[in-house]
Formats: C-alpha cells, structure tokens, sequence
C-alpha cells in the first residue's frame, strides 16, 4: 500500500465520521464503535487505551445516548449546536473518533484527532447553517428538518460502518 493510499484509508473515512459528529455528537462514536466490533482489531488499536470504542458493550451504551440525542434535538429547549458546550462535546466526539480510526488503521493518533475535531467544527457550522436555511428560507418546521438530519445521518454512519475498510 503506498503512503497516499495509506493517508487516503483514514483521512477521508475520519472526515465522514466528522461529519457525523457535526450533526448528532454522538453518532460518530456509535458508528466507529459498530464498525469496529466486527472487525479484528489491529495491534496498534489493541495496545491503545482507544480500544475501549471496539467493545460491544460501550457501542451499546452509546447507542442509547444516540437515542436520547434524537429526541432531545427536537425540543424546544435544545442549546443550538454552535454554542461552545455543544461545539467542544462535538468537536472531543470528532477527536475521539479520528483518533481511534487513525491509530485502528496503523496511523498516529494525534493527527487522528486533530483531522477529526477540525472536520467536526466544520461540520457543525455547516449543518447548523442548513437546518437553520430550511428552517427560515423554506418554512420547514424545524422538527421536520431534524428528523430529515437524523435520516441522513443514520444512513451515513450505517454506509461508513459497513464500508469502511
């Protein structure tokens, strides 16, 4: 495997699960966590503290978290995504992600993190910006287009955990 191929492997499967965590925090984590699961865990992720994310028992508890983020998302009372509460669990959900990805597919877990938080704030930005034009320019009721959200990110971290190899 030559080294872009290599970089390729991590780099673009960790801006999909970003991209993830930008919309619901803990989705990422849920969908990394399925997708490692039934894989065989790589040596370098075996030695890692990051491989708590591989066992069944924690995707299962954060499945449950993903469940009450749904629901909560649509309530009238849920701090927009872009406040610094929301951006730092977003933006630590994307770092453990691009960490844990990184260092499953032999790479460094910094830069892992650092790949996976950033593309995470971007994405956050980027959502926020889209439900919040949907909402306003469309006249889409905002529980409608969240539940649309919820939809595409449900569909995409089943393809990311599913294909990512």
């Amino acid at each position: 495997m030559t080294t872009t191929t290599s970089r390729s492997a991590k780099f673009w499967p960790t801006l999909g699960f970003a991209a993830l965590a930008g919309s619901r925090a803990t989705s990422a984590p849920v969908f990394l966590g399925q997708y490692l699961s039934h894989q065989a865990m790589s040596p370098a992720l075996a030695k890692s503290p990051l491989r708590f994310l591989a066992k069944p028992g924690v995707t299962t508890g954060l499945e449950l978290l993903m469940a009450g983020e749904l629901v909560g998302d649509k309530l009238p009372s849920s701090p927009n995504r872009i406040v610094l509460p929301q951006i730092a669990a977003r933006a630590t959900s994307g770092a453990l992600v691009g960490a844990t990805l990184y260092k499953a597919k032999g790479g460094n877990a910094w830069v892992g993190a650092l790949v996976g938080s950033l593309g995470t704030v971007a994405a956050t930005y980027a959502t926020f910006w889209l439900r919040k034009q949907a909402t306003e320019k469309l006249h889409i009721d905002s529980g409608l287009t969240g539940a649309g959200e919820d939809a595409l990110v449900l569909a995409g971290g089943l393809a990311l955990s599913k294909t990512n190899k």
